[in-house]
């Protein structure tokens, strides 16, 4: 069956060619600011992600998370750094004492294992993330439930992307 792709990925994104193309060198991108729900992917209900690359090289992915509050991610843990910038509204992680507002940077050991929290007074949060390497989803007793790495986000998405009509091959814009 054909991926058709029914919008312009120049829409969303910008890119000129690579330096070095005759070596295989992806090149680099602008991601657009757009107000397209398309582009924001469900991964559990009221909370979403909209990818802005995924780096098949190292692993890591860069994405926007929004939560409608209040709502909880379940509980994890990084396999690597993760830095993130918090665009609009506040949330904060249940096994900690500080809450990450408007503004706020953060950065997060790997190993660490927390429970990502909006509260109902939040209507909605979003924050930037810089994700070094997977996340390891788990219950209270250290089981695994599921592990989230590019491969399994790159799926999500292209499922995501195809049942939106942006065609499942729309996600190859972001995968360097």
């Amino acid at each position: 069956m054909m991926d058709a792709i029914v919008t312009d990925p120049k829409a969303f994104i910008g890119f000129d060619e690579p330096v070095l193309a005759h070596l295989g060198q992806k090149p680099e991108m602008v991601v657009w600011d757009t107000s397209d729900e398309r582009m924001w992917v469900e991964i559990e209900p009221n909370i979403f992600f909209r990818p802005l690359m995924f780096d098949m090289v190292t692993g890591a992915h860069s994405e926007l998370l929004k939560i409608h509050g209040p709502a909880t991610l379940g509980r994890h843990r990084h396999t690597a750094a993760v830095h993130g910038f918090v665009i609009k509204g506040e949330w904060h992680y249940k096994e900690h004492t500080w809450r990450a507002k408007q503004g706020s940077y953060i950065y997060e050991a790997p190993g660490e294992v927390h429970t990502l929290t909006v509260d109902a007074d939040c209507k909605e949060m979003i924050t930037f993330f810089y994700v070094g390497g997977s996340l390891i989803y788990m219950d209270d007793d250290e089981n695994i439930l599921s592990i989230e790495d590019n491969i399994g986000l790159i799926e999500m998405c292209r499922s995501h992307f195809e049942k939106v009509g942006l065609g499942g091959d729309f996600v190859h814009n972001f995968i360097r």
